[in-house]
């Protein structure tokens, strides 16, 4: 018999996680998890896991991709990427992550790191996002101003290029990657490092006044799952569902554009992603409010929510990586 046969179920949120009044949670969407490899056999990257906080614990997997040995101490731009499953599941050591991360590195010759953030609902919400300005402050001590590192990391150290850091994210991880740049508009990273571009696919925005095409019904929103998601996990937030945390957008909000601490922006959406026309909402915003970098948005036809992740031995996804891989060379 299972040992969840005999546990008391104390909430779920479906089709995701289910919590028992014992505090133990089933997590009912995960891929399996994989281990690092010191070279994967498809891409020759490198991979291994390393801690970043002991208290609290924030972990992470870190990638480095094949040198010849005239690069071995070449510098390369620093990738600091955060997973997507909607705050409270899935991992950066899963197949389909670990994946999209060999496949990048791979194409873009990046170090990659790829934060096990701690996930809600153990850890409300915004623990997870002051968990990923806390491993992207780590990150960036790593640089040469900077005389100050705790559990140094020798591949950063070695390899990475400070002045070509980037953030990235997919879904609930492109939300985080969102929260990093406010934050870095407004307080300094160690060793005084910028952020130069940053990625967000499939942003999970959401917000009680529909735009686009999204269904209008307010019953039928409340039913959605960027709706039953933030109210389970950030029940206190103030202002619900347009808490500036997941609704950045509107007249009563700080201007995007004059806070987002990068100078490059790519956001990507899918035609059939429900999250689609915040997305583009997202960048026309952006635009719209005095950002001084550049910023794309690149649509694909055909494709639902998180393709390139779930979907990445499809020809749409591959093309999707060599996208953001060419962004990441600029």
């Amino acid at each position: 018999m299972d040992s969840t046969d005999n546990k008391e179920v104390a909430s779920e949120l479906l089709p995701f996680i289910r919590v028992y009044k014992d505090g133990s949670v089933d997590r009912l969407m995960e891929s399996p998890k994989v281990p690092p490899s010191p070279e994967d056999p498809e891409t020759g990257v490198s991979s291994k896991d390393i801690t970043i906080s002991h208290n609290p614990l924030i972990t992470a997997r870190i990638y480095l991709p094949k040198l010849l040995t005239t690069q071995h101490e070449q510098k390369l731009p620093v990738l600091v990427y955060f997973h997507g499953g909607g705050f409270c599941f899935e991992s950066a050591y899963s197949l389909v992550e670990t994946k999209l991360m060999n496949s990048l590195v791979s194409e873009a010759r990046i170090v990659a790191i790829s934060i096990e953030y701690r996930l809600a609902p153990e850890n409300p919400l915004p623990i997870p996002h002051k968990d990923c300005w806390a491993a992207l402050n780590w990150v960036t001590s790593h640089s040469a101003s900077d005389d100050v590192i705790i559990n140094n990391e020798p591949w950063l150290t070695t390899h990475g290029d400070f002045e070509r850091v980037f953030v990235g994210g997919d879904s609930a991880g492109a939300n985080l990657a969102h929260y990093t740049l406010i934050r870095a508009g407004n307080d300094s990273l160690h060793g005084g490092v910028k952020i130069f571009g940053a990625f967000l696919t499939h942003p999970y925005f959401w917000g009680s006044d529909p735009v686009g095409s999204e269904i209008k019904d307010i019953e039928e929103r409340e039913k959605l799952a960027p709706f039953t998601v933030w109210k389970y996990l950030y029940p206190s937030a103030t202002d619900g569902i347009d808490n500036v945390m997941v609704n950045p957008f509107g007249p009563e909000k700080p201007s995007l554009g004059k806070q987002i601490g990068c100078s490059k922006l790519l956001v990507s959406v899918a035609e059939f992603d429900l999250l689609r026309d915040r997305g583009i909402l997202y960048v026309n915003a952006v635009k719209e409010s005095g950002f001084e970098g550049e910023v794309e948005l690149v649509q694909v036809d055909g494709e639902n929510h998180a393709f390139h992740i779930l979907n990445y031995e499809s020809e749409t996804a591959k093309k999707m990586i060599k996208r953001l891989a060419s962004f990441l060379l600029q």
